[in-house]
């Protein structure tokens, strides 16, 4: 139980954090100011919700691990975040659309982690769903706004999902230490894909069927683009161990 709890807490951490330095790479290059300065935010309030799992998961670990160790200091095939979070960006409406689809996952599991028996876990949720509300709420208007408004950006989500759709079953899909510690992703993925459909339906974008599934992420098989992250991301602690401002 132990050990499935911080591999899960790790999850929950890696997705988070590397969803937030993928959004980050908007900063200062939004549409608009006021959407630049949103998608910033929301990169920050994952960022928060990655040092509240990592320092739950440090403490769980107790092997003198801290959220920076268990951030700058793990491997590639340690980490294990979903793939559809490493995926490059894209544009806006990619970027979109990715955030639209994590968020209303996020919002679902994380009201479900609110009645965990583990007062941690349920605490760092309810205090995470706030933001995950206001996230899903911004991005759902998004989908809609780009679904049903030109011809070009009609074009650009289709696009998007053609894209990103592949990477959303992963989500469903329990690892051994999801199942361990009793998620129930199969209630949520009910209500997530009527939720989804609820919005496409709205910006006039299809729901696609019979795709085939990729995934790996969450057992630490990742696609490229995680080691460029990492690369990135790593790269101060890498070069300058225990370096401090």
């Amino acid at each position: 139980m132990s050990a499935s709890l911080i591999d899960y807490t790790l999850h929950l951490a890696d997705t988070t954090l590397i969803l937030s330095q993928r959004n980050s790479e908007w900063c200062g290059h939004g549409p608009i100011l006021e959407q630049d300065i949103a998608i910033t935010n929301i990169s920050l309030d994952l960022l928060g919700q990655a040092r509240n799992f990592y320092q739950y998961a440090a403490t769980l670990r107790n092997d003198g691990s801290t959220e920076d160790s268990l951030a700058y200091l793990r491997t590639e095939r340690e980490f294990k975040n979903v793939l559809l979070v490493e995926l490059e960006s894209g544009d806006w409406g990619q970027t979109i659309l990715r955030q639209f689809l994590f968020s209303q996952f996020q919002h679902l599991l994380f009201q479900q982690l609110q009645q965990s028996t583990d007062e941690q876990l349920a605490a760092i949720a309810a205090k995470a769903n706030k933001e995950t509300t206001y996230h899903l709420r911004w991005s759902s208007e998004w989908v809609i706004r780009l679904g049903d408004g030109t011809e070009e950006s009609h074009k650009r989500m289709l696009h998007a999902i053609d894209e990103l759709w592949r990477y959303t079953g992963e989500l469903f899909e329990a690892a051994d230490y999801e199942t361990a510690i009793g998620i129930d992703l199969a209630s949520i993925k009910q209500t997530w894909t009527e939720k989804v459909t609820a919005v496409f339906d709205e910006a006039k974008l299809p729901v696609p069927e019979n795709v085939f599934m990729q995934s790996g992420g969450k057992k630490g098989i990742h696609t490229e683009q995680l080691g460029y992250i990492l690369t990135e991301l790593q790269y101060l602690q890498r070069t300058y161990p225990g370096a401090k401002w």
